[in-house]
């Protein structure tokens, strides 16, 4: 194969795992809305910031709870992808003064 066709290959595999990636955090976020948020506000969970683990052991619980998640392996690479221990706290919520809540 060609440098040229070698190089169009690799940006090609790579735009498709991008859109796979954003697939699985789409199916993700929509299992959260199916599975979590009848128990949970999504403040409480998006408040989180854990590892990959600490995400499984988070839905490990909801499942023992009677939990029925479906699509657990979209729902937790959505979970750590958003909400990871990696990412930003969220901004504390505050009133139109300026005061927290």
């Amino acid at each position: 194969m060609s440098a040229s066709k070698l190089l169009l290959f690799a940006i090609v595999s790579a735009g498709s795992a991008v859109a796979a990636d954003q697939a699985m955090l789409e199916r993700g976020q929509k299992e959260e809305a199916r599975s979590c948020v009848p128990c949970h506000s999504l403040r409480l969970i998006h408040s989180q910031r854990l590892s990959k683990a600490g995400w499984n052991k988070e839905l490990d619980k909801m499942a023992g709870w009677g939990s029925k998640v479906t699509d657990r392996d979209a729902l937790l690479e959505y979970l750590v992808a958003t909400f990871g221990d990696d990412k930003p706290l969220p901004a504390p919520d505050t009133s139109a003064n300026g005061t927290k809540k």
